[in-house]
């Protein structure tokens, strides 16, 4: 038994989401770019999530938005996007929090190292799934 669901897509009002998933992949696309520049650059991949702009510009994106998407399959994928953010600048508190005791810094590396995989698994998982149409799990209430 899982603690996630996923929400069936309702064809008939797909049409008129388009402009809503498109939004969607501008918003990963966005926290992709900051994935990739803390892959490629001296930054981490957690810091460039939670730090870059591309990433803070689709958090703001996805607030504006969410209510254009609200009881639809797409809301799903807004909240997936936010509680990676969101989660991952808790972990990157966590790691700074390890680091200052000077005993957990080890710890706080291994924080950082599995959230930036984390980030990534999740970017690429919720945008898959946008492309294919389908919703993300949802944790159950």
């Amino acid at each position: 038994m899982t603690d996630y669901e996923v929400q069936p897509v309702r064809v008939e009002a797909d049409e008129q989401l388009d402009g809503p998933r498109a939004w969607c992949h501008v918003m990963y696309g966005l926290h992709a770019l900051s994935a990739a520049s803390g892959i490629l650059s001296s930054a981490t991949i957690i810091g460039a999530f939670v730090f870059g702009w591309p990433s803070i510009i689709a958090v703001i994106i996805n607030y504006v938005t969410r209510d254009r998407v609200r009881d639809t399959w797409l809301a799903t994928h807004w909240r997936w996007q936010l509680r990676s953010f969101w989660f991952a600048a808790l972990w990157l508190l966590v790691a700074g929090l390890l680091v200052i005791t000077l005993i957990g810094i080890p710890a706080a590396f291994m924080v950082i190292v599995g959230t930036g995989l984390w980030v990534l698994y999740r970017v690429i998982r919720g945008w898959l799934a946008l492309l294919d149409r389908r919703a993300m799990p949802l944790p159950t209430a």
